[in-house]
């Protein structure tokens, strides 16, 4: 019974780690996804008021 026990508390440690670790992980790439939409908006704009005319 007791090995049960520690068995189940350790999985559900593990479990709790992983989720905690992917969500940092995931909190992470959502700000750099965001940096990097506003960096290409921005250049967008610069290219569309610059424009292209010999193309």
């Amino acid at each position: 019974m007791n090995n049960t026990l520690l068995i189940v508390i350790g999985v559900i440690a593990l479990i709790l780690l992983l989720v905690g670790g992917f969500n940092q992980a995931l909190q992470f790439l959502l700000w750099v996804g965001l940096i990097l939409l506003i960096v290409a908006v921005v250049l967008f704009i610069v290219r569309m008021v610059g424009g292209r005319r010999g193309v």
